[in-house]
C-alpha cells in the first residue's frame, strides 16, 4: 500500500465543484422565498438526474423528510439533496453513483439532535425504502430536529 498523497478523486473534485456553484447561487440578491423555492426545485431537478435505482431512493427519502418535518428547507449540498434547519444542515441523502459506492446513505450532521449515550449512528445505508423503513427514517427526522 503506497502512503503517497494521491489527491482528491475525480468525484470529490466534481462535488466541491457542484458546492462552489451553490454557494454563488445563494450569494444572488433575492427574496428569502424565492431562494426557498428554487433550493426545492434544484433538489427535485437533481433527483431526477439520478440513475433509476438511487432516483427511487431519493424519491422516496425526500417525500418522508418533508412530510415528516416541514420546518426543514430542502437544499443541494455538494450536489446532494439535503435538509435544512436554520441553515444548518441536519440530514443529507448521498446517492450511491455519487462517490460510486455500494449502497446510498441517508446520514445526520451535529445538529441533528439524536444524542443516545456516548454513541450513536449518524448514517444508514439504503437498498430500499420499505414502509418499514420509511418508518424509521420518519422517526428519526422527528427525533433530529428536536
Amino acid at each position: 500500500m503506497s502512503s503517497a498523497y494521491e489527491g482528491f478523486t475525480a468525484e470529490e473534485r466534481a462535488a466541491m465543484k457542484e458546492h462552489a456553484k451553490e454557494l454563488k447561487k445563494t450569494a444572488v440578491r433575492r427574496s428569502a422565498a424565492d431562494r426557498a423555492a428554487e433550493a426545492a426545485r434544484d433538489v427535485l431537478a437533481k433527483i431526477a438526474e439520478m440513475r433509476e435505482a438511487d432516483r427511487v431512493l431519493a424519491e422516496r427519502v425526500h417525500a418522508v423528510v418533508t412530510a415528516t418535518a416541514p420546518a426543514l428547507a430542502p437544499k443541494l449540498w455538494y450536489g446532494m439533496p439535503a435538509y435544512t434547519l436554520d441553515g444548518k444542515i441536519v440530514c443529507h441523502f448521498q446517492p450511491a453513483e455519487k462517490f460510486k459506492t455500494r449502497y446510498a446513505t441517508f446520514s445526520f450532521s451535529d445538529p441533528a439532535t439524536l444524542d443516545e449515550g456516548a454513541m450513536w449512528a449518524v448514517g444508514f445505508a439504503l437498498t430500499e425504502v420499505t414502509d418499514e423503513v420509511a418508518g424509521r427514517i420518519a422517526a428519526l427526522v422527528k427525533r433530529a430536529v428536536g
